[in-house]
């Protein structure tokens, strides 16, 4: 028993911050072995946004690589704090959000879980369910027991108050009401980012009031985005989905910083650092990116991807695929064409690559030789026909009827 307990204690304690504590994880894990029970894993997703990233995936596999040693996941979908949202580390309010938005977000994640977990060893549940049948007096019962001094205690509810920022009351029981989850699912280790560790905490205690034993935290890295900065997001347009296009996944990956990069191979991947040490990074970077490909995608279209990439920047040949857009007239407004061509979100987004200098075209005669910085949204195509490239990895070849 002394080296199962050995082994799980060294994978939940991989790559984690923090962890209170080991002493009674230890014995959650003793207990778990005698009596032949696997522990209760929980992990929350307010579905404040659609769908899954990397970000997500950091706390994931190592749920998925503690199902593997037999133990269980309970995942709460928290459709009813959604509507709250989680304020730990924000600065300002939330939107709020409708029943409906809720609904569709929690879909997309439910679906997107198991790219990752064993659906065999995972439970869904809402904590509407409880909610909606708790009563007021229960209610009142579950805020009388946390003072507003010790939640005040965290720092960025202290801050937004010395600068006068809004902090709703429904924000300051947020951590009471995410920790009844843990009550309610009597949880045994429950895993967030760090900034979740405060209402994590809050978790514990509440199961040592309802007379439970407490849940053991373990809090892991926060994932960084593509910016190299800040904190992997969709509201900052800075993160990579798991269900992204290959192409998309593939490009995204190989735009991180060298830096970042060694972070990504030890959260998101289980490529061995030491083998990689030596190989130029932009080696290093392909390997991360066929991986990554290959666990979300498959084997083969991550190698197809790696053959196109190192064709069009190794090379400097275009990719296999190259959309066509065919016009009449002699010029053409290369914001619009982009922008119908889907090679950009928006045509705002085609007008910064722009003013960047970031578009340039060469005639489709010479093919990837010759490339210009593209100056102004209107350029005249000449008979033959000519490419544009916005950014790296974009092209659009236009041609005359």
């Amino acid at each position: 028993m002394k080296s199962k307990i050995t082994q799980h204690l060294e994978l939940i304690k991989e790559n984690s911050v923090d962890l209170i504590s080991e002493e009674e994880l230890t014995l959650k894990l003793e207990n778990s072995f005698e009596k032949n029970k696997p522990l209760k894993l929980k992990i929350g997703f307010d579905p404040t946004a659609k769908d899954i990233h990397l970000g997500h995936t950091v706390l994931l596999r190592k749920l998925r690589k503690l199902q593997d040693l037999g133990h269980q996941v309970y995942l709460i979908i928290g459709d009813f704090t959604a509507k709250i949202g989680d304020p730990s580390q924000r600065t300002a309010l939330r939107p709020v959000l409708t029943d409906k938005e809720i609904k569709a977000n929690a879909a997309t994640y439910t679906q997107q879980v198991f790219k990752i977990l064993s659906r065999k060893k995972t439970k869904i549940i809402n904590n509407s369910i409880w909610y909606k049948k708790m009563g007021l007096s229960k209610f009142l019962s579950l805020l009388s027991s946390y003072t507003i001094a010790r939640i005040l205690e965290r720092d960025d509810f202290s801050k937004r108050i010395k600068e006068g920022k809004p902090l709703t009351v429904l924000e300051i029981i947020y951590p009471l009401i995410q920790g009844y989850d843990s009550c309610k699912m009597e949880a045994d280790i429950e895993f967030g980012g760090t900034d979740q560790k405060f209402n994590l905490i809050v978790g514990r205690h509440l199961q040592q009031t309802f007379g439970q034993p407490s849940q053991v935290v373990v809090t892991m890295p926060i994932l960084v985005g593509l910016d190299g900065k800040n904190k992997m997001s969709k509201s900052l347009n800075n993160y990579i989905g798991v269900t992204e296009e290959p192409k998309s996944m593939f490009g995204k990956i190989m735009s991180i910083s060298d830096q970042v990069m060694w972070e990504y191979i030890k959260l998101l991947s289980d490529l061995d650092p030491e083998q990689l040490r030596d190989k130029h990074p932009k080696e290093v970077k392909l390997n991360l990116a066929e991986s990554l490909v290959s666990f979300y995608h498959s084997k083969q279209k991550a190698l197809k991807e790696r053959k196109e990439f190192e064709q069009v920047f190794s090379q400097g040949k275009l990719p296999e695929q190259v959309p066509i857009l065919t016009i009449k007239d002699s010029c053409v407004n290369v914001v619009q064409a982009l922008h119908d061509a889907k090679l950009v979100a928006s045509k705002n987004e085609a007008r910064r690559l722009l003013s960047q200098g970031s578009i340039s075209s060469t005639s489709i005669l010479t093919g990837t030789a010759g490339y210009e910085v593209v100056r102004e949204e209107t350029i005249e195509i000449p008979s033959e026909g000519k490419i544009l490239k916005a950014g790296k990895r974009r092209f659009l070849k236009i041609i005359r009827k």
